[in-house]
């Protein structure tokens, strides 16, 4: 691995990119090798990034979702077989839209939403923030509506495909934090903290709010129409009331919190300190591809992720010959709507954690990530 090479790369991205800040952390095996920071976390640039700087980590959010989901399968709480309908009632005779040429038609799912269906982003719901169900909750309860109160309205717009049978991008790991509440009689924030941060030591990782106003905060920024990156509202939009908890974007954490969490996957499960989180079984299950054809093609032309399979919440390296990739079949991970991304090998025992706080940045997923990812494994 050539640590000069990272280095350089990431310096031009401040310099040259104009991204305010980066952070890199790389793990093997317990032991970190690399860490290199480059930029500001302030509107006016001025302020240096700092090691304990805190992000929203937005999509990242799930690869912690889905370790929590893990521990309950492994605890025989929760199955992936099992109907969503099990324990949010309003998921039972589901509707979808049926397409014909130009015409959509909405017809009463054939199959059933399954558990697996959530986690591997085939359920059929989207990601649009403003679905009816939101929309109507958000008017009754306000900023009090819950995690549960809000998932459960999910089901009021029509699924916008039989589940199971395509790969869509969606809210469908926030559903499965709705469940973790249900299954494990906590909140979600409570579950994560007892379960995972308390034990990996990850002290500065915490739910987000609709508007954030924590001092550690680093500015967030967003690319505009005319490409330009500007500072935008310290908002996560996400997270649609006070009370909301997330699981597929509501995170705000640090560079080094997630490098300790990823190391601890990449180590089969358990940390420096010998604490083990889940077991190296579930995560080979949550490695395995359950895409059909239609999903590949799906999130390749939906997301550009060729190469790639979806297992249990995280994209999986099925094909790096494809890709002229370097890295190893079996790499897994994700990243987040500000740029920031999660890459662990278990074979390897390799993982890096990149950081940035940019919205609208598709350089991140089309170039930074792919290039990080090479030069972790060259």
């Amino acid at each position: 691995m050539d640590f000069d090479k990272i280095t350089n790369y990431l310096d031009s991205l401040v310099e040259e990119k104009d991204i305010p800040s980066v952070d890199c952390v790389i793990f093997k095996d317990h032991e970190m090798l690399y860490r290199h920071m480059k930029g500001t976390n302030d509107k006016d640039k001025k302020i240096p990034v700092r090691e304990n700087q805190q992000y929203l980590m937005f999509s990242m959010t799930k690869v912690q979702t889905m370790v929590a989901f893990m521990q309950l399968v492994e605890d025989g709480k929760i199955s992936l077989e099992d109907n969503v309908s099990d324990y949010l009632p309003t998921y039972k005779d589901l509707l979808c839209e049926s397409r014909s040429g130009n015409a959509i038609d909405i017809v009463k799912c054939k199959t059933p939403m399954k558990i697996k269906h959530l986690v591997s982003m085939q359920s059929g719901l989207d990601y649009n923030l403003q679905r009816a169900g939101i929309l109507r909750v958000l008017s009754e309860k306000g900023m009090n509506a819950t995690t549960r109160d809000i998932v459960e309205a999910f089901p009021e717009t029509p699924l916008k495909f039989e589940p199971g049978t395509h790969f869509l991008y969606s809210l469908s790991h926030d559903v499965i934090a709705a469940i973790i509440e249900i299954v494990s009689g906590k909140s979600f924030g409570e579950y994560l903290k007892e379960n995972i941060w308390d034990r990996l030591g990850m002290n500065d990782t915490l739910f987000a709010e609709p508007m954030n106003y924590l001092s550690n905060l680093s500015q967030q920024f967003i690319c505009d129409d005319k490409g330009d990156i500007v500072p935008m509202e310290q908002s996560c939009n996400y997270q649609l009331s006070e009370k909301y908890q997330s699981g597929g974007a509501g995170l705000i954490s640090t560079t080094m919190d997630y490098a300790r969490f990823a190391d601890t996957i990449a180590c089969g499960g358990v940390n420096k300190e010998g604490k083990r989180i889940i077991k190296a079984r579930s995560i080979e299950t949550i490695k395995e591809n359950l895409l059909n054809e239609d999903g590949l093609k799906d999130i390749e032309i939906t997301m550009g992720r060729k190469g790639y399979g979806y297992g249990i919440g995280m994209q999986v390296l099925i094909d790096p010959v494809i890709l002229g990739s370097k890295a190893p079949r079996g790499v897994f991970g994700w990243d987040g709507a500000a740029g920031s991304c999660i890459i662990m090998d278990t074979k390897s025992k390799l993982s890096l954690v990149y950081t940035q706080h940019v919205r609208n940045c598709g350089l991140a997923y089309g170039e930074i990530h792919p290039r990080l990812r090479e030069f972790l494994f060259e």
